[in-house]
């Protein structure tokens, strides 16, 4: 008999009767955000990041003078953090000083990202777009953005993973948009990153093979999507993979036989009636 100590695995054959019923998630190793970002956590992460490891010098554009310090009309600013939410805005402010390195613009009413938005920012550690109404990024508007390792884009409009995302990334956050395609390419040379959350109405057809090639991700969420089966190659190295609500009916042999290091398995609230025989042997006990 396997033991099932150590992965986690919820199985329902229906779906429960109201939203409610599903607890929430409690992943490790990142915060675990709603609609509304904790940006003082969001702080206290970036702060011991920066402190145990050998951060590189910032980089001070000729420009800059530290004597006359700028704040976008509206928004707060303090050691290196700039807050502009709430505030209604529909573009990305111009001034934002360029030694910012978290960019709070959640819950305002963005609708695009332009290509000059965050010229200069290069210091970027972190930026926050969720809840705004975003469905267009101009093609070359990360790549200021070299040093950014968290992106933070749920609950926006988009249709597709914007294109030339920061080498650095590490952490983004996507869900809830209207993405329902992953294409071969969309991550191409994110050799850093370790998680995505990927809750959008994505079907089995819209996961072409290689879409997370070269990825070495520990924690992938596709739950609430359209998916009718365990996706194929996904990233060996996964530690957490999390498949809830969609519409997987059964579990077959080879499904999660490369994922040996895998701790946790969500796949509450599927449809699934047939776990075929030694399909759980290479979960990790």
């Amino acid at each position: 008999m396997i033991p099932f100590s150590v992965v986690v695995l919820l199985l329902c054959a229906t779906p429960p009767p109201t939203p409610s019923v599903a607890l929430p998630f409690e992943q490790e190793g990142f915060l675990d955000f709603g609609k509304r970002i904790d940006v003082e956590g969001l702080m206290m992460m970036m702060n011991d990041e920066e402190e145990g490891s050998a951060v590189e010098e910032y980089y001070k554009p000729e420009y800059y003078k530290p004597e006359q310090p700028t704040c976008p009309f509206g928004c707060q600013c303090n050691q290196k953090v700039v807050q502009c939410s709430d505030l209604g805005l529909h573009y990305v402010p111009y001034d934002v000083p360029p030694e910012t390195r978290l960019l709070d613009l959640q819950s305002n009413q963005i609708t695009e990202i332009r290509e000059d938005d965050f010229k200069g920012l290069s210091n970027l550690y972190a930026l926050v777009l969720v809840n705004n109404k975003i469905s267009r990024v101009h093609l070359r508007a990360f790549m200021p953005l070299r040093r950014m390792q968290k992106l933070y884009f749920s609950h926006n409009q988009l249709t597709a993973v914007p294109k030339n995302l920061p080498s650095s990334l590490v952490e983004l956050r996507i869900h809830d948009n209207h993405i329902k395609k992953v294409a071969a390419g969309d991550f191409s040379g994110l050799g850093s990153m370790n998680c995505i959350d990927g809750r959008n109405p994505i079907q089995n057809s819209g996961l072409e093979l290689g879409a997370f090639d070269g990825l070495k991700l520990t924690f992938l969420r596709i739950s609430e999507a359209k998916l009718t089966g365990i996706p194929k190659d996904l990233p060996e190295g996964l530690h957490e993979l999390l498949l809830d609500q969609n519409q997987i009916q059964a579990i077959e042999l080879e499904d999660l036989r490369q994922y040996e290091g895998l701790h946790r398995l969500g796949l509450g609230y599927n449809h699934i009636h047939h776990i075929e025989h030694g399909s759980l042997y290479y979960l990790k006990t």
